[in-house]
């Protein structure tokens, strides 16, 4: 979807907007581009676990050594731009020590401050998947190159997002992709019971969030936040079915291992 989405954005923003395609991977490009920007939203990457369990050398290739290429070009500059990093909350793995209980449709976590508050960053980091993997050493090289070299960058380990433009697949964007699916009158997959919870967060108040990240930058260098919409818009996959449905109507709904 991000070519539809950037002929919208060239359409309805003709003035604001110059767009140089290339790689993330390109010292080259990024050697031209780096210098001339002011702030720098790092959002390139292989975005689907289950494409980095088929290929991890492409998916490390882009989002780890894409991501260090970036910073270098950084720090290669006489005044370094900001950095914003867009890591998962995928670097906590599996979460497998957090007792869960069932609670009429969601598993909710037992510990009170937990259920509260949710997941903080203080937990250690656990790599799961080769999307995990390198999505992780991205995160850790961005706030390793603003402690060592003082660079003015900072990470969000952003959980579900969704919101309009959003062209959900099975692989990532599942609110979307559900919602795509009910109005196409398809069936939706579901693995696993659909009583797994998810916490979302609407894409207008992430971006909320990035341009705050950059007014704050200087007292945010070196940090990591987890970004998400916390525990009170968390909902679990038969939450946003039964929603959806109130919406659109009936949906088929097929459930696997």
């Amino acid at each position: 979807g991000v070519e539809a989405n950037l002929r919208w954005l060239r359409a309805h923003y003709p003035n604001l907007l110059r767009v140089k395609i290339g790689d993330v991977r390109d010292p080259q490009v990024l050697a031209r581009i780096v210098p001339n920007c002011g702030a720098i939203y790092h959002f390139a990457a292989q975005t689907a676990v289950t494409t980095s369990v088929v290929d991890p050398e492409h998916d490390f290739d882009v989002n780890a050594r894409g991501t260090l290429r970036l910073l270098e070009a950084i720090r290669a500059c006489e005044l370094p731009p900001m950095l914003l990093y867009t890591s998962t909350n995928k670097v906590y793995g599996g979460l497998d020590d957090v007792a869960l209980q069932r609670n009429v449709r969601r598993y909710e976590p037992l510990d009170p401050g937990v259920r509260a508050r949710g997941i903080s960053e203080a937990r250690p980091l656990d790599f799961h998947t080769p999307y995990g993997c390198s999505k992780g050493t991205a995160d850790q090289y961005v706030l390793d190159y603003a402690r060592g070299y003082g660079l003015p960058a900072s990470v969000f380990r952003m959980s579900c997002i969704y919101g309009p433009h959003q062209c959900g697949t099975e692989d990532q964007g599942w609110v979307a992709h559900f919602a795509l699916r009910a109005l196409e009158g398809e069936r939706i997959s579901i693995y696993g019971d659909g009583m797994q919870v998810r916490d979302l967060l609407f894409v207008e108040d992430l971006v909320e969030a990035l341009l705050l990240a950059r007014e704050q930058i200087e007292e945010l260098a070196g940090q990591a936040f987890n970004i998400g919409g916390g525990p009170a818009h968390a909902a679990s996959l038969l939450d946003v079915i039964e929603q959806l449905e109130r919406l659109h109507g009936p949906i088929a709904v097929d459930f696997a291992d």
